[in-house]
């Protein structure tokens, strides 16, 4: 009986240091995805210099914000002059849910791995230097709530995948260099016009059936 107890103990042992052990790898992952955000970024004023790659999670890292289970739901770092590009990694953080980054020099694209992101409520890229089209993938995130692209140099039609987000209610891509017609489908339909606005080649709402939305748009 007491060698029955015994396996059982021990059974229960290694289950809690199994998952323990998953716990860990998971929330390296998300470090290992920061830190390449941070590899991607310039920082003169030294805001990611808590991003330490050595220690066992990003929880402790300053403008990051994790759950109990010390995986990565926030990240905050609106107004910090970061300049550089995102990596393609931070679509790997499966459970975050704000992405801030606004107010900075970020250039390039949006990677399309961010709509990787099925727990993201809130993408705020506002007030940047980002190119390209707004990626279609975006539409795959089905908890979002507010997507603000504002002041920035994208072009591209806006993605008709976005109006299948219905927990959108907050869309903002003024003064970029959008083309095409606004939609009015599903969220779009309660979008003020003011947050499409000063986008010189994009044009009014979008009549259903008679024309096509992305005309000599690309």
């Amino acid at each position: 009986m007491a060698s029955r107890n015994f396996q059982w103990e021990f059974l229960a042992a290694s289950l809690t240091l199994t998952l323990a052990l998953i716990h860990l790898v998971e929330a390296n992952s998300d470090g290992d995805a920061l830190y390449a955000l941070r590899r991607s970024l310039s920082d003169p004023d030294h805001v990611l210099q808590s991003w330490d790659p050595t220690l066992v999670n990003p929880c402790t890292w300053f403008h990051v914000t994790c759950n109990q289970d010390n995986r990565v739901t926030r990240v905050d770092l609106g107004n910090s002059n970061l300049s550089g590009h995102l990596a393609p990694e931070l679509g790997k953080l499966e459970h975050l849910q704000y992405l801030e980054l606004y107010k900075n020099n970020i250039q390039g694209t949006i990677p399309s791995e961010l709509g990787n992101l099925k727990s993201l409520i809130s993408l705020d890229l506002y007030n940047n230097s980002l190119t390209g089209k707004i990626p279609t993938s975006l539409g795959k995130l089905k908890s979002l709530v507010f997507l603000r692209l504002n002041d920035n140099q994208l072009t591209g039609p806006i993605p008709r995948e976005l109006t299948k987000i219905p927990s959108l209610k907050v869309v903002d891509v003024s003064s970029n260099d959008l083309c095409g017609t606004i939609p009015t489908g599903g969220p779009f339909e309660h979008i003020p016009l003011q947050n499409f606005e000063n986008n010189s080649r994009l044009e009014g709402p979008e009549l259903i059936g008679l024309a096509s939305y992305d005309t000599n748009c690309n």
